[in-house]
């Protein structure tokens, strides 16, 4: 019941990325055209995604948990994954790529990234009002 809580709170997430590789695929000949590399694009999208996702996740559980340390734990455990996936997934394409890197689907990555943040503190900050709302509703 829980998860299937959490994949609903997360299909706008889902539905971002979906729609975003859509575009990159149906799209792909006119972002080359641009100079934007569509492989790049999409791997740094399903990259993000899987990061965003397991971020989430831990955002998720630490929302349910009223412990202090076990919230903040949580919280900075999903920042760093999150962060570190990110960073050795650019460490890798650079060393991989050399000097053919791909700028434009660096900037559309990092646009993703930014997008997938977003999203992802929005419908936790939704969710942490509600929490707030329904606690304090049953404690009167």
């Amino acid at each position: 019941m829980q998860n299937l809580q959490f994949l609903k709170k997360f299909r706008p997430i889902t539905l971002v990325f979906i729609l975003s590789t859509g575009f990159f695929i149906v799209w792909g000949e006119r972002l080359t055209e641009y100079g934007i590399s569509t492989d790049v694009a999409i791997i740094g999208n399903l990259v993000l995604f899987l990061a965003t996702l397991i971020s989430f996740y831990l955002y998720y559980k630490a929302l349910q948990n009223d412990r202090v340390a076990v919230f903040l734990r949580m919280i900075y455990g999903g920042m760093f994954i999150k962060m570190m996936l990110c960073l050795f997934a650019a460490i890798i394409y650079i060393s991989i790529a050399g000097k053919s890197t791909n700028k434009g689907g660096i900037f559309i990555c990092m646009f993703l990234y930014f997008l997938y943040t977003f999203l992802e503190m929005s419908i936790l900050m939704k969710l942490s009002k509600q929490l707030k709302n329904g606690q304090a509703g049953s404690s009167s």
